[in-house]
């Protein structure tokens, strides 16, 4: 429904086209351009100057409009619009002019506003997220999933890793952050409705070329369903790559998020609790999750190996990461998980990136 021209010439985004002479219409659709943040262009007609009609990221035809629209070059983004429920020819009048549908006010404005602001982001291609999960309690998936943030944008990847777990301490702490300025999770856990992508991504603090969504140290904070639907949804419209760490607890909240996740990974330590542990959160995360895959974390009880644990759970195994010498006090120090090119932590991570990523048949910018 987009161009591939997103930006005005002063460099800012462009809002939709508005072709109608109804005074009543167009004070409606300035109203939801003005909801969606959006700054659209109004004329009476197809406009003379070249390119206005074609760059446009999508067009708003009046139905006063629609006559002097035909013979408009043919163009995808184009909706019909407007306020008579009766009218038998506006399917006629949409032929016409190729518009891809009839919209009619105010029964489609909550529609229309979600389409205009997709419009003026440029939405493309939605970010592959990934979601990572503790098979129990310490099993690592915290570390596991700032290391897949931290591999990702060091491969120059658009990344954000969201802390879905607000009883994980905050994935800022893990990153050395917590002092940086951004916004956190109170900040939007009573949000309702639509969420800006850019807007949301330039709030949150840049740490290690990635952005960070995490937890305040001040009291618990419950995020409503709606509200982590929309910080999510509004995160992979911005494309790239988006890590979330999951709590093991299937909540409300938590199923909205994994309704957004392409692929999860359960992190389960190689011992035989954590195995019958992991069963239980695969269980009830597989009711949401489709693409749930194991990661085996060393070191290894007796008998046991990698291959093993993933059939007893039932799921493909993603991979096995292995203990990684200095990891803890390179934490302490500073470094962030992932931060060592040669550890088996990152090389872990970029194997995985280069699967998903080749399976997805995308190279996510």
């Amino acid at each position: 429904m987009t161009s591939d021209r997103s930006h005005g010439p002063d460099g800012h985004r462009a809002g939709p086209l508005i072709l109608t002479e109804d005074a009543e219409l167009l004070d409606d659709l300035l109203r939801l351009c003005a909801a969606a943040g959006a700054e659209p262009e109004v004329h009476h007609a197809v406009p003379e100057r070249k390119g206005s009609w074609e760059d446009a990221p999508m067009v708003l035809v009046g139905d006063d409009a629609a006559a002097r629209c035909r013979g408009a070059t043919r163009r995808r983004g184009v909706m019909l619009v407007g306020k008579d429920q009766d009218d038998p020819e506006v399917w006629r009048r949409a032929v016409e002019i190729g518009a891809e549908c009839v919209l009619r006010l105010p029964d489609a404005e909550n529609w229309l506003v979600d389409r205009i602001a997709d419009a003026a982001e440029g939405v493309g291609r939605p970010a592959l997220t990934v979601g990572v999960i503790g098979g129990r309690g310490g099993a690592g998936a915290s570390t596991l999933a700032c290391a897949l943030a931290v591999t990702a944008a060091r491969e120059g990847r658009r990344t954000m890793l969201v802390d879905g777990d607000p009883l994980g301490g905050g994935l800022d702490v893990l990153l050395g952050g917590e002092q940086t300025e951004g916004r956190r999770w109170p900040d939007f856990a009573a949000s309702k409705g639509r969420v800006a992508g850019g807007a949301l991504e330039e709030s949150l603090p840049l740490l290690h070329q990635l952005r960070v969504l995490s937890w305040d140290r001040g009291d618990s904070v419950v995020v409503r369903p709606e509200a982590m639907r929309s910080v999510l949804a509004a995160a992979r419209r911005r494309g790239g790559v988006v890590v979330v760490d999951l709590p093991r607890r299937v909540d409300e909240a938590m199923a909205e998020a994994l309704a957004q996740v392409d692929v999860g990974l359960l992190m389960v330590p190689a011992e035989l609790r954590a195995v019958a542990a992991a069963g239980r959160v695969a269980s009830a995360v597989g009711m949401v999750l489709h693409d749930l895959r194991a990661v085996v974390r060393g070191p290894y009880a007796a008998g046991l190996d990698g291959q093993w644990i993933a059939d007893a759970l039932r799921l493909p195994l993603a991979g096995e990461l292995p203990l990684e010498p200095g990891l803890s006090e390179a934490m302490e120090n500073g470094a962030p998980p992932g931060a060592r090119v040669r550890g088996p932590l990152a090389a872990f991570c970029t194997a995985f990136w280069e699967r998903a990523f080749a399976a997805d048949g995308s190279v996510p910018a």
